[in-house]
């Protein structure tokens, strides 16, 4: 089976063999750096799986290869896992795939979202997104969390640790920093989201204790309402 029709797509060749030896040992000289394809390296895994090449290569089960790579290569279970999702995903939707032209410099690691991504949004949509969009972007958006079309949008939104802005994931809060720093983080996120939809300015003021903040708040209306005179 003829995997890539255009050789500008996929440059490594061994992935095209019958022989699961040599996909075997082409797998091996890519993870050595020799013009390293993500998605050749999941195509080659996938082939080994799905035609039980790994039968003929003296092992008992897919998972019994895969250690054995492993082993060999020093690379970690769930990355060559991953490149095997990327490669079954390529294979269930090459055709679409060869269409819009995808290849390594598109984002193989979005590929074994697209079939979830199928189930939320239309085929071409899901298709387009899958070459324009970012990594986390697209996995958002197979899970339907998106945060719409930004001419549709509202300008801001916030969904938890998330900012939106213009429909454009634009900022993550870490939630490992504590329930505290978070919340104030976001609270700052929030005031310069709203300067920026303004069209406004932000000028820090740093207190030290809740005294100064409630001195300051008194002052701060009376020194807006003389700026605000002109």
């Amino acid at each position: 089976m003829d995997y890539m029709a255009n050789e500008d797509k996929i440059y490594l060749d061994y992935v095209k063999s019958d022989d699961p030896a040599e996909i075997d040992r082409g797998m091996r000289e890519t993870v050595k750096g020799v013009r390293f394809s993500i998605l050749t390296m999941g195509l080659g895994l996938a082939r080994i799986k799905s035609e039980d090449s790994f039968k003929k290569l003296k092992f008992r089960s897919m998972s019994a290869y895969v250690n054995r790579f492993c082993e060999d290569t020093k690379m970690d279970r769930s990355s060559i896992y991953g490149w095997l999702g990327i490669g079954e995903a390529y294979i269930k939707y090459r055709s679409e795939l060869e269409t819009i032209g995808f290849s390594d410099s598109n984002g193989p690691s979005k590929l074994p979202y697209l079939e979830r991504a199928l189930t939320v949004s239309h085929k071409d949509e899901v298709f387009k997104n899958l070459m324009n969009m970012t990594q986390q972007d697209f996995i958002d958006f197979s899970k339907g969390e998106t945060a719409g079309a930004a001419s549709d949008a509202p300008y801001i939104i916030n969904k938890g640790s998330v900012v939106y802005i213009k429909g454009k994931r634009a900022i993550i809060i870490n939630k490992n920093l504590g329930k505290k720093t978070s919340n104030f983080l976001m609270k700052v996120v929030e005031a310069a989201c709203k300067a920026l939809e303004k069209g406004g300015y932000i000028m820090p003021v740093v207190l030290r204790n809740k005294k100064e903040v409630e001195r300051f708040k008194k002052a701060y209306s009376r020194i807006m309402a003389e700026v605000r005179k002109g």
